[in-house]
């Protein structure tokens, strides 16, 4: 059973996939062109290896394929048009998620590319005459309304003046005998007070200017906008002064329309625009409906279109990183792949030829190299939350321990420590538990990034949840209340009248309790008034606790790293110093809190062992660093147990040790090491290669062969690191650790404070909300407020005390993890693993 659980947990059922990354091999290929594409194209469905850039100092220009891809990026520019039409029409598009269409071979992108011109050419054409049509459209309802809305600018004794130039404008100006005449249009409404100013200055004040506004906004054909214009009359004299008129109104962008002067002749025209605008409103429909239709017919092809270029594109993008022999015979490219896949990787390779007829095989050779492989972490949808807490961080260095795996229990529990409290946790747990339990449907809901990231996490906020409601049933903490579960071990001695009458009463631990309390906190505690002293004390010193043995378990990592990495000597140099320190200060610090716990208590006989006389543990810390011996009261001893001062100077002296260990073992071990290898090179003048990693930094030294004389001992020298920068890193690394040491134990107070605050609040909100209406009347009155008022309290609950201080204890719970836990083993100087998949990229795509 425990297997089952374990191989669940590490996605496999192989123990390495998340405690260290995938074994990665550098592969070399040897593809011919024609058989090329075919293989790529099944290697991305496979999805497990990642090519690298054969030609970094080439621009994309100087590539092999880049008109194919040229190609591509034209299709893509066809298909985000179409996409634009589609959603410009209210179509909504229509995501593959499922099934996606296999790449296309070169006769299918042929004909692919004919029917995408062929669409594009049509949706142009129906997309030109839709906007020409609804154009003309425009123009009739603006006439219109100039032929309306002018009405009220003429008048009976007016008329006779402009019977000679019944049409205003449009009449030929040469033929115009200077009497007085007008021009009747629309132009926008932002435009209008800048074409009077115009108008006024060219005319000098001698026109007339009648203008009032469209009863609605008119949508602009060509960018669907909607725009507010504004019809307008101008009246004029003179032949000159209408030709410039004219101009203005064209450099305004103003349209004009005929306009009669004849009462009847303008009903008239309404009658006939009226007509014609009838008409163009069944070619529009009919226009419409046609272009609906085609629309329709593309929608249901476009996804997959999309798909199949998008794979196409993703192909002769990894081809333009195989480099290309003189002959083009043959494309060498170079390849990580987990060894686990090697022969799904030579299986497709050799399917791949033999479809194709290839004559010649495809070679896949294995290479020997010393280049960093990238990082490969096989996870599943509960540990991919976890591990994208770490490489939030940085991507582990290949095949170092991996703290993913770990974090998944402890990092719910550092959170719930800070956030114990039985009923917010639940809430956790309950939305934790529901996109768990709905996750086939939520994975398809589109709601923006900070829904994706809760979605992602789900996992992570369930075990929080769950852990919040453990850790709150050990502190007895439900919405600030305490549950009576095992009853209280606390025993009252006193009558009734003695309880009441002294509100300060206190009671004796050695007569008044009935030994140690099952598990959690007693209830009691709710109404001491020196609860906060006693829960402070208490969560402190488990803060230090938890703290310290996180620490410690992070240094035990890096043996880890050391054994793997084959670094022996850096187990005697860095680990037991480091460890050692850490546990003669601050273990020991640990050890007397427990021992300071047994050892005091309220039924001890010797007064030297009563709780009166316990010593505090951190003035006893600060004397043992200052060598300091402290005056003890009267009846109580200086020490908690004999010898305890020599204890505290050895264990001291120890730590002190430990320092010069950490500081001078590396650099004098690598300068005797040095000296070795150079008399064994001069003695027996073989090659040797070898590789010493120091601090973390890997040193090559290269090959050194007899004969060779002074000058390869200077080559030799200069590729090994110089012992002065191996001085000052180690330097920097031992007081790193010594004062980091120091400061993440007190970082760990994190835990201690905001649980207490957590607390402190919940009380406050109850205490000062829900308890107010508790008290109130029990007419219709206080049914009404306690309704409200537990509004009130349900709405801050949920924000401060869920969201707000669960995010809190969440990003210091990170914190914790990132610094004061993984800096002691983890580098996180990898890089990913991003292999050629195509479901990735599609997928990405569509989230993006």
């Amino acid at each position: 059973m425990c297997s089952k659980i374990k191989g669940w947990l590490l996605g496999t059922g192989q123990e390495d996939n998340i405690f260290r990354s995938e074994k990665m091999s550098l592969a070399q290929m040897f593809l011919q062109p024609e058989a090329a594409y075919e293989t790529i194209s099944q290697l991305g469905e496979l999805g497990c290896v990642q090519f690298r850039d054969m030609n970094e100092g080439m621009t994309a220009q100087q590539r092999k394929f880049v008109n194919e891809v040229r190609r591509c990026d034209e299709l893509e520019r066809k298909i985000r048009y179409t996409t634009s039409e589609l959603q410009k029409d209210g179509f909504k598009v229509v995501d593959l998620i499922e099934d996606f269409p296999p790449a296309p071979n070169p006769k299918e992108i042929i004909e692919l590319e004919m029917l995408l011109e062929k669409t594009e050419s049509e949706i142009i054409e129906l997309s030109a005459n839709n906007v020409r049509l609804q154009t003309n459209a425009l123009e009739l309802t603006e006439m219109i309304q100039v032929l309306e809305r002018t009405e009220q600018f003429f008048s009976d004794q007016e008329s006779h003046n402009f019977d000679l130039n019944k049409r205003g404008t449009h009449n030929d100006p040469e033929k115009c005998d200077g009497s007085l005449g007008f021009v009747a249009g629309v132009i926008r409404r932002e435009r209008q007070f800048a074409f009077e100013r115009m108008m006024w200055r060219i005319s000098r004040g001698n026109v007339l200017i009648r203008s009032c506004e469209m009863e609605a906004p008119v949508k602009d054909p060509r960018t669907g906008d909607m725009v507010n214009k504004t019809i307008f009359v101008v009246f004029f004299q003179g032949d000159q002064l209408q030709s410039r008129i004219r101009k203005v109104c064209t450099g305004f962008h103003a349209s004009m329309y005929p306009c009669p002067s004849s009462h009847q002749e303008r009903v008239d025209m309404i009658k006939s625009v009226h007509t014609r605008i009838e008409d163009l409103k069944i070619i529009i429909s009919q226009t419409e409906d046609h272009r609906s239709c085609v629309l329709k017919a593309i929608l249901k092809q476009l996804p997959t279109w999309s798909a199949m270029i998008k794979k196409m594109k993703a192909i002769y993008f990894t081809l333009n990183m195989f480099n290309v022999d003189l002959g083009s015979k043959c494309l060498i490219g170079e390849c990580w792949v987990p060894q686990r896949h090697l022969e799904e990787v030579e299986a497709v390779l050799s399917e791949a030829s033999l479809a194709l007829g290839s004559t010649v095989p495809t070679i896949f050779n294995i290479l020997d190299t010393r280049k960093e492989p990238p990082t490969y972490f096989r996870t599943n949808k509960f540990t991919y939350g976890f591990q994208t807490l770490i490489d939030a961080y940085g991507i582990a260095k290949y095949r170092e321990v991996n703290p993913g795996l770990y974090t998944c229990i402890s990092f719910p529990f550092l959170f719930a420590v800070m956030f114990g409290d039985m009923g917010h946790g639940f809430l956790v747990f309950l939305l934790g538990l529901w996109m768990v339990v709905d996750e086939k449907r939520l994975v398809k809901k589109r709601a923006g990034e900070i829904w994706k990231i809760l979605f992602g996490g789900r996992y992570i906020i369930m075990l929080m949840g769950l852990f919040a409601v453990y850790t709150g049933f050990h502190y007895n903490d439900c919405f600030s209340k305490s549950y009576n579960i095992f009853g209280s071990h606390w025993v009252l001695q006193y009558n009734r009248t003695t309880v009441l009458t002294n509100p300060a009463l206190q009671l004796n631990p050695a007569t008044d309790q009935r030994g140690v309390y099952p598990m959690g906190i007693d209830p009691i505690w709710q109404s001491a008034s020196n609860k906060i002293i006693f829960l402070n004390t208490y969560k402190m010193k488990l803060s230090i606790i938890f703290g310290v043995l996180h620490m410690i378990f992070g240094v035990c990592l890096s043996v880890e790293n050391f054994v793997y990495f084959k670094k022996y000597s850096l187990i005697f140099l860095q680990f037991l110093p480091q460890v050692i320190f850490l546990i003669m200060l601050f273990g020991y610090m640990v050890f007397m809190m427990f021992f300071k716990w047994f050892q005091y208590k309220a039924t001890a006989t010797d007064i030297a062992y009563t709780p009166g006389c316990a010593p505090s543990v951190l003035i006893m810390f600060i004397d043992m660093i200052l060598m300091n011996e402290e005056v003890p009261s009267p009846g109580c001893m200086p020490t908690m147990f004999p010898s305890q001062r020599t204890l505290e100077t050895t264990l001291f002296v120890i730590a002190i040790i430990c320092i010069p260990w950490i500081l001078l073992g590396t650099p004098l071990w690598t300068i005797c090491t040095r000296k070795y290898r150079k008399r064994k090179t001069e003695r027996t003048g073989d090659t040797i290669m070898e590789t010493i990693e120091i601090s973390g930094k890997e040193v090559i030294i290269t090959e050194v062969e007899k004969g060779h004389g002074k000058g390869s001992h200077m080559d030799e020298e200069e590729e090994e690191e110089p012992m002065g920068e191996i001085w000052i890193h180690q330097a920097i690394h031992t007081v790193e650790y010594i004062l980091s040491t120091i400061s993440h134990t007190a970082s760990y107070l994190r835990l201690w404070a905001l649980s207490l605050a957590h607390a402190e609040l919940s009380e406050v909100l109850w205490t000062m909300v829900l308890s107010k209406s508790l008290t109130m009347t029990t007419n219709y009155v206080g049914c009404i407020a306690v309704f409200i008022i537990f509004a009130i309290w349900v709405f801050f609950t949920i924000a401060i005390m869920v969201m707000m201080e669960g995010l809190s204890a969440f990003l210091h719970t990170l914190r914790l993890h990132w610094v004061e836990f993984m800096s002691k083993f983890y580098s996180g100087t990898g890089y990913d693993f991003e292999p050629l998949s195509f479901k990735a990229i599609l997928m990405a795509d569509e989230e993006d």
